[in-house]
């Protein structure tokens, strides 16, 4: 029997499988390649789930809020934050702060702490915020003096600002590029640690505009914008999650 001729149903199965592996039939080498395609794709997110304990482990970045570290259209792979924790974890999370960061020497991204993936006032339909953690709070504590003045558009005291005294306890984050902590422009609360999905651990650049432009997610000649809005991608700092 040839490659190309169907085969005889009372020839059984495994002759049925050997047809389709060799023939030169057109529409089967499109389906056979389209089938090879899939389960190589199939190994590499199994893979890459193997090592970061997420799915999906791979996020888009929408906004340029993190720029020049994490640029729009970045693709980001995103961890569990306790796999590999590094050194000055805040107890108990698996994160590195920015503050942490400086006395252990731990860095990512080119500044000091971890860069998480987190859902903002833990709203998991919101997209989600891919910034720096740059310092710990407990519930009820009073953070403008262990804050920088520079990101509190101009608060004085802790009266004046959001989220101060702490509602709770959790990390208090910042875009690298954005002149404000999240917490002070009303992006999210402190980060709970269960709102974290995750430390960013490398970025592959130009693959996620692929993601952003097929949803719509991303307009692709927005200015970087210097004032705080919640409404706006590129304060916000959206990571998309690749699928889903």
């Amino acid at each position: 029997m040839s490659a190309d001729d169907v085969p005889d149903p009372r020839d059984g199965p495994l002759a049925a499988i050997r047809w389709f592996l060799r023939t030169d039939t057109e529409a089967v080498v499109f389906v056979r390649e389209l089938g090879s395609s899939a389960l190589a794709v199939a190994v590499v997110g199994l893979l890459l789930f193997a090592v970061s304990g997420l799915w999906p482990p791979l996020v888009a970045v929408e906004s340029g809020s993190m720029h020049p570290n994490l640029k729009q259209g970045d693709l980001v792979f995103v961890m569990e934050e306790h796999r590999f924790p590094g050194d000055g974890a805040v107890a108990g999370t698996g994160v590195v702060t920015y503050q942490r960061g400086q006395d252990t020497g731990y860095a990512k991204f080119h500044n000091p702490g971890d860069v998480v993936v987190y859902a903002p006032y833990g709203d998991g339909e919101r997209t989600p915020v891919i910034h720096r953690a740059r310092f710990w709070v407990n519930e009820s504590e009073n953070w403008y003096d262990e804050a920088d003045s520079e990101y509190l558009l101009g608060a004085t005291s802790c009266e004046e600002l959001e989220n101060c005294p702490a509602p709770h306890a959790g990390f208090i984050t910042k875009g690298d590029a954005n002149g404000y902590y999240d917490q002070v422009a009303d992006i999210s609360s402190p980060v709970k640690p269960d709102w974290v999905r995750g430390t960013a651990e490398f970025r592959i650049p130009w693959l996620g505009w692929v993601r952003l432009v097929i949803t719509g997610d991303v307009m692709l000649s927005s200015p970087m914008v210097e004032t705080p809005t919640t409404t706006n991608p590129l304060v916000s700092g959206g990571a998309a999650p690749l699928t889903g």
